[in-house]
């Protein structure tokens, strides 16, 4: 239900649906909710249950889209996801920072008609039961530069460590690493990265924090319908997490 809402095209009906339709579209999502926690899915697959923490969204292609970048964004927080990371390996999404930050700002608002300056997401029914669905989503845009410059302040903390007599060379192990690399990145590490595009790598995305994620690869952003965004979700879902996938 969720997915055919969110997939009518942005340039058709949103902009002439009235309140009524809003209303609506948020009892969808609520409906999603609802029957994801009590385990219901068409496919047998728990989303809600399974929903990843952090996703990254991973452009390879040399020409990003803003509009098509923004829909993806609100799509991730209009689900519950909280963690959301944006990456292109030319670093176009971070040096316009802002414009991509106006495009989301102008989607939530056309789609969910809420504010995007503090990147909650909240539907409320005004039924009896008062059910209230409250989704927070963090929002960073990386590049390249992001991955090393985290690499960077972990080997300086640790050097910083060392020279305290906290500790000593021989600690640094997986362990240690991913622990001061979650001190200085703030982000837990991505559960789910779509990629988009024909390469097949992720460019530079967060090299070390991405040992554990699932990638999967889409072939384009461009033009992206919720459909394949839930369907990606669902494979995420239903997909054995391994070590080292």
């Amino acid at each position: 239900m969720l997915h055919s809402v969110l997939g009518v095209s942005r340039e058709g009906q949103w902009r002439s649906w009235g309140s009524l339709a809003w209303r609506r579209l948020q009892g969808d999502l609520i409906i999603l909710y609802n029957s994801q926690k009590g385990g219901g899915s068409k496919t047998g697959v728990s989303l809600r249950k399974q929903l990843p923490v952090h996703v990254g969204l991973v452009v390879t292609e040399d020409e990003p889209s803003y509009a098509d970048m923004a829909s993806l964004v609100v799509w991730c927080m209009a689900v519950g996801i909280s963690y959301v990371s944006v990456y292109d390996h030319n670093g176009i999404f971070k040096r316009n920072n802002s414009r991509l930050m106006d495009e989301i700002l102008k989607q939530q608002q056309e789609l969910l008609g809420l504010d995007c300056s503090k990147y909650t997401v909240e539907f409320a029914n005004h039924d009896k039961t008062g059910q209230v669905l409250n989704c927070q989503s963090t929002l960073k845009v990386l590049s390249p530069e992001d991955g090393k410059a985290d690499i960077v302040k972990a080997a300086r903390n640790f050097c910083q460590l060392v020279a305290q007599q906290q500790r000593t060379h021989s600690d640094l192990d997986v362990n240690m690493l991913d622990n001061l690399l979650s001190s200085t990145n703030g982000f837990p590490d991505p559960d789910l990265v779509l990629k988009f595009g024909p390469v097949d790598s992720t460019l530079g995305f967060l090299p070390w924090h991405i040992r554990l994620t699932e990638i999967i690869s889409l072939p384009s952003h461009l033009n992206i319908s919720y459909e394949d965004f839930f369907s990606a979700l669902h494979h995420y879902a239903a997909c054995e997490q391994r070590w080292g996938k």
